[in-house]
């Protein structure tokens, strides 16, 4: 799996996605809004089974207490916690699709340093065009596509955004 100009590529196909609203960045710190420009790794994959059939057997289900922990002091930092927990994280089963499939990458998982950025996942987008926190996004049916093709362990190289010109975030496009 590569980005590209002009999306995801994997195995000849081509997914359009939407990056970080921080656009690309070697120094990915937490809250930054980045992308980071890498190599990473899909670690797992959690979906939501009240909503889909498991994508692929080594796929986990996303529990009504589950979540993610992105405060960078704290021990569980960029690991997945459950409810309840007292310091800053993300709900994983949330209302909207969102997160009905995630894939997790290595981005500093899973030993953590604190500060260098929590989870980065792949994601259904919120629409065409708009940014994420630093995930890539996808639309559904491609995201659910990539989840019954991709394997655990398979490497997503991120390249340097001067090879990718074309790739911007809606901010950076609306100052264009």
């Amino acid at each position: 799996m590569r980005l590209t100009p002009a999306g995801l590529l994997m195995r000849g196909r081509t997914l359009p996605v939407e990056i970080g609203r921080g656009g690309l960045s070697v120094n990915k710190r937490e809250g930054d809004g980045a992308t980071p420009i890498a190599a990473l790794q899909i670690m797992g994959m959690r979906y939501r089974a009240d909503r889909m059939a498991v994508p692929q057997p080594w796929a986990t289900p996303i529990g009504p207490r589950d979540l993610w922990c992105d405060a960078s002091d704290h021990p569980a930092y960029n690991q997945q916690v459950r409810a309840p927990f007292g310091t800053g994280h993300e709900v994983l089963r949330r209302a909207d699709p969102l997160y009905d499939i995630i894939l997790l990458t290595s981005w500093n998982y899973p030993q953590a340093e604190a500060g260098k950025g929590s989870a980065i996942f792949l994601h259904q987008r919120r629409r065409a065009g708009y940014p994420t926190a630093g995930c890539l996004a996808f639309r559904r049916d491609h995201l659910i596509w990539l989840a019954r093709t991709v394997q655990q362990g398979e490497t997503l190289l991120i390249p340097p955004l001067a090879c990718y010109p074309q790739i911007r975030t809606a901010k950076q496009r609306d100052k264009a």
